[in-house]
């Protein structure tokens, strides 16, 4: 194996993530700026970090278990990531995640979570999947407070798009589960009849 074939995914990763926030300038170029209220500063900062616990919780599963969902959705988050803090970018917002190395952050209630949640997915497969799972449950529970907490359309419509990504990836660690385990995922933020309407829906496009 060259060098090239080794880094060949990072190098590819780091193109789409080029190209997905270029598009994204171009759409929010059109929409017109205001000042925002302290509930829209809060989810932003908040939602930065949220992004981030879930690209850092990934990543740090998928170096214990291996198992390429880990990768795949880390990747996806770290797109998450980057849409959010264009946002901060945009309104002159300080970056809480700036300087935090993996499962650091500046949010004590983030902090806490991420370290109860790579305890939980350390001691299984199952564990790791269901953790996966409890993690876009509580991102779409976030995402539609702070839709409900804006009327700026260009949060909105990156909201909007975290919150279908959030509901594919939930897609996806729940079918890996059964796959991979047997088992039957059963939602534990989410209501039944939530999540019953996001597992027998189809694979949304554009979440990424």
């Amino acid at each position: 194996m060259n060098r090239y074939t080794l880094f060949r995914p990072l190098l590819l990763g780091a193109v789409v993530l080029a190209m997905v926030l270029a598009a994204l300038s171009s759409v929010l170029s059109q929409v017109p700026t205001s000042a925002l209220s302290a509930a829209e500063i809060e989810g932003l900062l908040y939602m930065r970090e949220e992004e981030k616990l879930a690209h850092d919780v990934y990543l740090t599963l998928y170096e214990k278990w291996r198992l390429p969902i880990f990768q795949d959705i880390s990747s996806s988050e770290a797109t998450h990531m980057a849409a959010v803090k264009t946002l901060l970018a945009r309104y002159s917002l300080p970056d809480p995640a700036a300087g935090k190395g993996v499962g650091q952050f500046t949010n004590a209630t983030l902090q806490g979570l991420y370290d109860q949640l790579i305890q939980q997915g350390r001691q299984s497969l199952a564990h790791a999947l269901r953790v996966g799972g409890a993690i876009e449950e509580i991102d779409i529970l976030d995402l539609q407070e702070h839709l409900a907490h804006t009327n700026h359309r260009d949060i909105q419509t990156v909201y909007e798009n975290l919150r279908r990504g959030s509901r594919n990836h939930l897609r996806s660690f729940v079918s890996t589960l059964q796959t991979q385990t047997g088992e039957i995922y059963q939602p534990q933020y989410l209501s039944q009849t939530a999540y019953e309407a996001i597992i027998n829906s189809p694979m949304e496009r554009g979440g990424r």
